[in-house]
């Protein structure tokens, strides 16, 4: 074969590798709002930016050559916001972006490429699980097993889009991340359904087994929901403006908006004197930060905590909030893991820390110490402690027992108490009571 058919030979494979999965598959998605896993990469990156790896890779096995383009999933190299990143997007078309050896391969290489240099991680997840046969029996597990491919250290951000079914390895990608933004209409688990099924005998709808409502409100894992492929995508574009490239660098700065500051001065009328009358404290951070900054993180998941990430005069700061408008502002469980997972988070890539307490305590009693509070706290506690970014905690109307401490009472650089602010061992009306045995109603 002369110079000339091998080029024409490659041309056919890079054009069969661009186009990915059956048309009729495209088309499909296409009707329905879903991108390309081309199309998505096209438009989180900066425009000519992207670089791809592993275009012409193939499946292992000779009878799926021809129809696992690429093995499955887009790898490269590309810019965000003119920043280096390292991206991964699953093309679901191509044999169902399914685990597989060269796929793996790719995905290992691109970690490592990105670990070394400081490059953050864009993961675009979907995936129909592991690919049989290539992962049966012990050689197929073994292979899969091979090498360090799960131990993850946070040297670089990840940011990863849950953008239709998320089997075995798409939830081990999410899962992995330090922000995950989930489509609705997605689903996210460690299985399917129909595996569910045929093991359990236990029949569920996806969206009931691991939809995004499940991942938003009740199990956390997920840090924000988005209506379409583009906004999840703009979600990974805001989160990484308000951190490093990797862990040895600080933030970006970002320029001051104006008007910046304005909106701090009338913080005072969000915040009623009566230390029993709720209130958003969301309000209150909005008015605080730079004017847009205000990014918030697993907001329908233990809503008496906020975390977000904001920015004051233009650096990134991490803000975690107690919020009234929610079950008085007590910390519950799901609250304390919400903190412990945004601390890690700040700690890792060098963003401050402020803290806004006006609590009355952490949740107690039966349903509390089933779900192991003691332990949450402790675990909270903990992590502020081993935090090594400037921390500052400010009291806005109270802060008492044990929350007060968890809150930075004592542990932050520095600490400021609005006027009239209550600290004490639990709310006075209940101190009393203990102690006196006397209620307010029965002796005003």
């Amino acid at each position: 074969m002369g110079h000339d058919e091998k080029l024409a030979e490659l041309k056919k494979r890079r054009e069969s590798a661009l186009a990915m999965g059956p048309e009729k598959r495209h088309a499909a998605r296409t009707a329905g709002g879903v991108l390309s896993a081309r199309a998505r990469a096209d438009y989180i990156l900066d425009e000519g930016s992207f670089h791809e790896v592993g275009l012409l890779a193939v499946s292992e096995h000779p009878a799926d050559r021809e129809r696992s383009a690429a093995d499955g999933y887009v790898c490269g190299f590309g810019k965000i916001d003119g920043r280096e990143v390292a991206l991964s997007a699953a093309d679901f078309t191509t044999l169902g972006a399914s685990s597989a050896i060269i796929a793996g391969k790719k995905l290992r290489y691109l970690s490592e490429v990105a670990r070394v240099n400081g490059l953050p991680q864009v993961l675009l997840s979907e995936c129909a699980g592991g690919r049989m046969p290539d992962i049966m029996g012990a050689r197929g597990m073994g292979r899969v097993a091979e090498g360090l491919r799960y131990a993850r250290r946070r040297e670089t951000p990840w940011a990863c889009a849950v953008l239709g079914q998320a089997y075995g390895n798409g939830t081990w990608q999410a899962m992995y991340s330090d922000f995950v933004v989930m489509r609705k209409g997605a689903v996210m688990a460690v299985s399917s359904p129909r595996v569910t099924s045929v093991a359990l005998g236990e029949d569920m709808d996806p969206q009931e087994l691991g939809g995004w409502e499940v991942h938003a409100k009740k199990t956390g894992l997920i840090d924000a929901v988005a209506e379409s492929d583009e906004q999840a995508l703009d979600l990974i574009r805001g989160f990484l403006s308000y951190l490093p490239s990797h862990a040895g660098e600080a933030p970006p700065r970002a320029e001051v908006p104006a008007g910046a500051g304005e909106a701090g001065a009338g913080v005072g009328d969000l915040v009623p004197t009566e230390r029993t009358r709720g209130y958003d404290i969301r309000k209150v951070i909005r008015a605080l930060v730079d004017k847009d900054s205000y990014f918030p993180l697993k907001e329908d998941f233990g809503r008496v905590a906020v975390t977000a990430l904001a920015r004051l005069d233009g650096r990134s700061v991490g803000i975690i909030a107690t919020n009234p408008m929610f079950k008085g502002g007590a910390l519950d469980v799901e609250a304390c893991e919400k903190i412990i997972s945004f601390i890690v988070l700040c700690d890792s890539f060098n963003v401050p820390l402020i803290l806004l307490a006006d609590t009355p305590g952490f949740l107690v009693g039966s349903k509390a110490e089933h779900e192991r509070v003691g332990a949450k706290i402790i675990n909270f506690l903990q992590a502020l402690d081993l935090a090594t970014v400037p921390k500052f905690s400010v009291i806005l109307r109270k802060s008492y027992g044990q929350a007060y401490i968890n809150m930075g009472g004592g542990r932050s650089d520095e600490m400021a108490a609005w006027p009239g602010a209550e600290i004490g061992f639990m709310e006075p009306g209940t101190g009393v009571n203990v102690v006196f045995g006397v209620r307010k109603e029965d002796d005003p």
